[in-house]
Parts: structure tokens; sequence; C-alpha cells
């Protein structure tokens, strides 16, 4: 790989990090939540949250399978242009 298709996929890596990062701290919230919520709010504030997990979920896991294609697009070029000894 060269230098700048590493940056893209260091880019990449790090945006998917921290989006698996806030899909599950924000689940742990929602747990918390339901608990500790006080209850006029407890359960419209949980549903919000767990919409919110779920289409990060998605959205997430659109990205990983994208990033997941391009990286592997981007190795097989690098394994065709190298010669055999």
């Amino acid at each position: 790989m060269d230098a700048e298709t590493k940056e893209q996929f260091r880019f990449k890596f790090y945006r998917l990090a921290l989006q698996l990062n806030a899909v599950i701290l924000l689940a742990a919230l929602t747990v918390m939540a339901l608990v500790i919520a006080p209850e006029p709010y407890r359960f419209p504030l949980v549903l919000v949250m767990i919409l919110l997990v779920v289409y990060l979920s998605i959205t997430f896991k659109k990205r990983y399978r994208d990033t997941r294609a391009w990286l592997e697009e981007h190795t097989d070029k690098e394994k065709d242009t190298k010669k055999p000894p």
C-alpha cells in the first residue's frame, strides 16, 4: 500500500472504531437509563436510545462492509503489481 492509501485506511478505521465505541457506550447507557431514569421519562428515553443503537449498528455494519471491500480491492492491486521472484 502506498502512503495515501494507508492514510485513507487509517481514517476509515478510526471512524469505524469510534462508531463501534459509540454503539457499545449507548447500549450500556440504555441499560442504565432503564434503571436510573425518572419514571415519567424512563420509557421514552429508553426507546429513543434503543432506536439510536439500532440505527448506529446498521450504519456501522454498512460502513464496515464497504471498508472491507475497499481494503480487499486495494490489497489485491498491490499483489497484482508485485512480481514473483
